[in-house]
């Protein structure tokens, strides 16, 4: 679908100041303007190692509650005003209670897990850039039925190989990404804006691809959304 009021600024020409554009739709049609200017947005944001926070901060101070879930901080959590970080690390399953046991430091669980702790229903945005991380992520959300808690998803997806835990040749993992984003289709998420990294390797299952690139960042807005 088309989006005509996006976040993303026009990108400059020069290649070392591109950053990745974290884009939502903000058209009136939607409800995600209206949540924010009565401050009633929440984003949550997945990263592994991203210390690139601007996105966050922007939509904090525009009228979002956001939490950032960040397993190097040092306290459980921290509040710096409308911004949260969370001493969390997300996953496609909860950790075994035996191996969490001994590890008092690392806490990870589902984002269905997270959000019934935190007693939050809804999340307006969902950004993740989990490295690799987001195949199997983005299928627990799908079979937990979590998606249609979520307004909008914008994720960093990588293709240079097949992800964690994700097995078969070639033609079996193709089919397992396609099914995955059939299956965000079928729950009427439409995807509204795609980027492509130039500045990462053209490499597609560990091989080299012309005018391809190893990492993509797609926007979907829940149709469904209210």
């Amino acid at each position: 679908m088309s989006c005509d009021h996006m976040n993303t600024k026009d990108l400059p020409e020069t290649l070392d100041n591109i950053k990745r554009p974290w884009s939502v739709c903000l058209d009136d049609r939607l409800n995600l303007i209206h949540r924010m200017k009565t401050k009633q947005c929440r984003l949550y944001s997945l990263g592994l190692g991203d210390d690139d926070n601007q996105f966050e901060l922007n939509m904090a101070k525009s009228g979002c509650e956001v939490h950032r879930f960040d397993p190097s901080i040092k306290s459980a959590h921290i509040q710096d005003g409308h911004l949260w970080y969370h001493r969390l690390s997300i996953d496609w399953r909860d950790p075994n209670p035996a191996i969490a046991a001994h590890n008092l430091h690392v806490n990870t669980k589902k984002l269905g897990t997270i959000m019934n702790d935190f007693g939050h229903h809804k999340i307006d945005v969902l950004k993740a850039d989990m490295e690799s991380a987001e195949w199997k992520i983005l299928e627990n959300l799908i079979l937990e039925d979590v998606v249609p808690q979520i307004g909008q998803l914008v994720f960093e997806i990588h293709v240079h190989w097949p992800g964690f835990e994700v097995s078969g040749n070639d033609s079996t993992v193709v089919r397992y990404w396609y099914s995955l984003l059939k299956e965000l289709e079928l729950k009427d998420f439409k995807l509204f804006h795609t980027y492509k990294d130039i500045t990462k390797p053209q490499i597609f299952l560990k091989r080299e691809a012309f005018n391809a690139s190893s990492c993509y960042t797609l926007s979907w807005v829940n149709t469904r959304w209210k």
